[in-house]
């Protein structure tokens, strides 16, 4: 009865007398029996199970007894009323003058509501302490899990899918180094697995583009120093002093490939460099170009049948030759200066040169940026804020911009979506992506490279 009641008559009663619990059960149901009629006669209803057990607990003092009255009800509303109010009909328990008095008719389920709210709340603080993720945290683990699952074996080395056909490779230190590229796209790395070089990796090296990812350590400079001895290495990237390749962002890893340094160019001699001093490189035209970097995040082929090396060979070509042709645009080929000056009959003025206009729009704090064709000649020149809104609707894609000023990510990805080669500003932000075909400095790195 107790799982089925929907309400509890509760009600107080006190006797002119000693009484005992049977003698009030007793009081009960003679004394409202037939007062009602069959339909809610007491007996009648406990036989149905429409009534529960009338449930009394009573105490005595001092020559009287008062108690409380508990029945459970499975009626309705107004059935269940009309029983409690009879109770208060009872007038005499057993030889004793009494009085009963209904003290509330509790819902049952209202009790059970309440509960279910309490316990709910318990469970909603409780259970739900992870935060929900949304559609770009899902994609961005299914495609983490996806890379990860793609580490393979070189000649029993631990290597990305792309090592075995690859034009060219990244030799990095450990297993741990092949997996941080991998969750970043980079999928042609190879681990040598400590210091003693392996002879697959010597193999690999005498065959493709060989890019030395080394920690910025002591192990990491023993690493290349063996390398060099029993291979050949094309280009070394150092992570920063005292920092594992493992530990690199995202950012980190792919400007450090970025500003990869030709081997042949660090130093004389057979002996590395610290890479420390590898560190302070910071001359643009000892960097090498970015596409050489296998990072294949579609597939291996592309719609026109070339593989992801030969594009990225393409790429490198384009690359070197964009760099070839800015060195040679700045510095100005002796041979076509002279035919310039002869056929002119006046020397070439210095504001023809990038130099030239670096120095009349950032040494002077001009607040200006100055568009420039591919002679040097001012396209337009316009506020910094203003710099964008000149790229973006230039007639003719400006050659080359010299910018007072920050350069932003959102001013870097116009100049590339026109065909700008050349950008030099006051300073540049923090940039997510930074195109191969716009080479980007800052004043700072000018004079260094100066």
């Amino acid at each position: 009865m107790d799982d089925t009641a929907k309400y509890l008559i509760h009600a107080s009663i006190a006797a002119d007398g000693v009484v005992e619990r049977s003698d009030v059960v007793g009081a009960v149901f003679g004394q409202t029996e037939g007062l009602l009629g069959d339909e809610l006669d007491l007996r009648d209803l406990q036989q149905s199970s429409k009534v529960g057990r009338i449930d009394v607990q009573i105490d005595s003092e001092n020559g009287q007894s008062f108690g409380r009255i508990t029945i459970a009800s499975s009626l309705d509303k107004v059935e269940t009323a009309i029983l409690a109010a009879s109770l208060e009909t009872i007038d005499r328990v057993g030889p004793c003058q009494a009085s009963v008095e209904v003290t509330n008719i509790e819902d049952v389920r209202e009790a059970k509501r309440r509960k279910v709210v309490d316990r709910a709340k318990e469970l909603l603080a409780g259970s739900f302490d992870e935060s929900v993720m949304d559609s770009s945290k899902i994609l961005e683990e299914v495609r983490e899990s996806v890379r990860i699952d793609d580490i393979t074996d070189y000649r029993s080395l631990p290597a990305g899918p792309r090592v075995a056909d690859a034009d060219a490779v990244i030799v990095v230190e450990g297993r741990a180094d092949v997996l941080t590229l991998l969750q970043y796209g980079v999928k042609n790395a190879v681990a040598v697995e400590g210091t003693n070089v392996p002879d697959a990796v010597a193999d690999l090296t005498a065959e493709r583009t060989v890019t030395a990812f080394l920690d910025g350590d002591r192990g990491g400079e023993l690493i290349l120093r063996e390398l060099a001895q029993v291979g050949d290495v094309d280009y070394v990237v150092f992570a920063p002093e005292g920092r594992s390749v493992e530990d690199l962002a995202r950012q980190e890893v792919m400007s450090a490939l970025r500003d990869k340094t030709p081997y042949g160019d660090l130093f004389d001699g057979d002996d590395p460099p610290a890479p420390a001093a590898l560190a302070e490189t910071d001359d643009p035209a000892e960097k090498a170009p970015t596409a050489a970097v296998s990072v294949a995040t579609t597939s291996a082929v592309d719609e026109s049948g070339h593989t992801d090396a030969e594009t990225g060979d393409a790429d490198a070509d384009r690359a070197e030759t964009g760099d070839a042709d800015a060195d040679r645009a700045e510095t100005g080929d002796a041979d076509a200066d002279a035919g310039a000056a002869e056929s002119n009959g006046v020397a070439r003025d210095e504001s023809s040169t990038l130099r030239g206009h670096v120095r009349a729009v950032i040494d002077a704090e001009t607040g200006t940026a100055r568009l420039l064709d591919g002679d040097f000649e001012v396209v337009e020149s316009v506020p910094v804020t203003d710099a964008f809104d000149a790229v973006s609707e230039a007639g003719t894609a400006p050659y080359a911009v010299v910018l007072d000023g920050e350069l932003t990510q959102r001013l870097l990805d116009v100049a590339a979506q026109r065909g700008v080669e050349q950008i030099v500003a006051r300073s540049a932000a923090e940039m997510v992506k930074t195109p191969v075909d716009v080479r980007v400095r800052t004043i700072d790195q000018l004079a260094t490279a100066d």
